[in-house]
């Protein structure tokens, strides 16, 4: 039986809704609690940008790590501002590779973050598909 292409792109609208609803929510849960941690916490998580160089405001961004998976978990779930939400989480997921890598853990370790960049990546060139909130996404 041969599938019609209408009905293919359909389920790879489908597809793309389960992957976007399935990681925005780890997200969610996964960027919480650095949201939460405050200031400390924030600090610690923010020292990962010492691998670029910039030593600067680390609670800052420790701050912008936790509300990147945070809010960005809720708007790839929801297909708003597509684009901008997978870039900077591929970024954060970039900075905790960094962070594990050069910090000598082993492989298990920093495979995450690594997957997780390319997952966001490749959201960020497939884009939203079809079922998301907004038409006016951006995209």
């Amino acid at each position: 039986m041969k599938i019609s292409q209408k009905t293919s792109l359909n389920y790879v609208n489908m597809g793309l809704l389960v992957l976007r609803i399935g990681i925005g929510v780890m997200f969610i849960f996964h960027g919480f609690p650095k949201l939460a941690g405050g200031p400390d916490h924030w600090a610690q998580i923010g020292g990962a940008m010492s691998n670029l160089g910039i030593t600067f405001m680390p609670s800052f961004w420790g701050l912008m790590a936790g509300f990147s998976e945070t809010i960005g978990g809720l708007l790839i779930i929801l297909g708003l501002a597509f684009l901008p939400a997978t870039l900077l989480m591929a970024f954060t997921m970039f900075m905790a590779f960094l962070m594990h890598y050069n910090a000598g853990d082993s492989f298990t370790v920093f495979s995450h973050s690594l997957e997780a960049m390319i997952l966001f990546l490749s959201l960020a060139i497939t884009g939203p598909g079809k079922y998301r909130l907004s038409q006016f996404s951006i995209r």
